[in-house]
C-alpha cells in the first residue's frame, strides 16, 4: 500500500497494489500493520455497503458525539467522485473539501478522520461502495450539511437537474447552520 497525503491534514489516500494473474486479481484492501505506520490507529467496528444508481449523490454526512466515525471508503464497482470537507473548527483548513474519483480500476481508497463531512457521486449505474467505519451508527449523533452549500464550493461533474437526492440530504443545513461537535 502506498499512502498519500492530502492538502487537508489527516485525509489520506491510498494506492492499494494490485496482483493480477490469467485468474483475475487480488488486492489487499486493508492491514493494520501500514495504516498504523501511517497514523491511522484506528479500531473499525463496522462495515457498511451500499449500491447506487448513476447520478446519486449521498452527503454531506457526518456521525459526531461518542460514535464519531473515521471512514475508510472505496469502491467495490462503478466509480464516484468521493468528497471530504474538513469541518474540524480548529483545523487551517477548516470548511475545505477534497474530492476524488475512486473507482473499481484504480483501486484507491479515502482515509476520512472524525471531524470531517462526506459524501459521494455515483458516476456509473450499479456502483457498488464500501465503507469501513470506527464508530457504531447512532440517530442522534448524525450531523450533515447540503451538497450544494455555495460556502463548501463543491463542483459536482452531473447537471443539478440529473442528480439524485434523498428528500433528507435536501433538507440538511448550511455549513453556518449547525452546531458543530467538532
Amino acid at each position: 500500500m502506498n499512502f498519500l497525503s492530502t492538502p487537508i491534514s489527516g485525509l489520506l489516500v491510498i494506492e492499494h497494489q494490485v496482483w493480477e494473474d490469467s485468474r483475475g486479481f487480488f488486492i489487499e484492501t486493508y492491514n493494520e500493520k501500514p495504516f498504523r505506520l501511517n497514523g491511522v490507529n484506528e479500531t473499525f467496528v463496522q462495515d457498511n455497503l451500499s449500491n447506487s444508481r448513476r447520478g446519486v449523490l449521498r452527503g454531506m454526512h457526518a456521525q459526531s458525539g461518542p460514535n464519531a466515525q473515521g471512514k475508510l471508503v472505496r469502491v467495490l464497482r462503478g466509480s464516484v467522485l468521493d468528497v471530504a470537507v474538513d469541518i474540524r473548527k480548529d483545523s487551517a483548513t477548516y470548511g475545505q473539501h477534497f474530492s476524488i474519483e475512486l473507482t473499481e480500476r484504480n483501486a484507491r481508497s479515502l482515509w476520512i478522520p472524525k471531524g470531517f463531512l462526506h459524501g459521494f457521486l455515483a458516476l456509473e449505474e450499479n456502483t457498488l461502495f464500501a465503507y469501513k467505519v470506527t464508530g457504531f451508527y447512532d440517530k442522534d449523533g448524525e450531523i450533515g450539511v447540503r451538497w450544494d452549500d455555495p460556502e463548501l464550493g463543491i463542483t459536482w461533474p452531473i447537471p443539478e437537474d440529473q442528480l439524485i437526492v434523498s428528500d433528507k440530504d435536501r433538507q440538511l443545513p448550511l455549513l453556518h447552520e449547525i452546531n458543530n461537535p467538532f
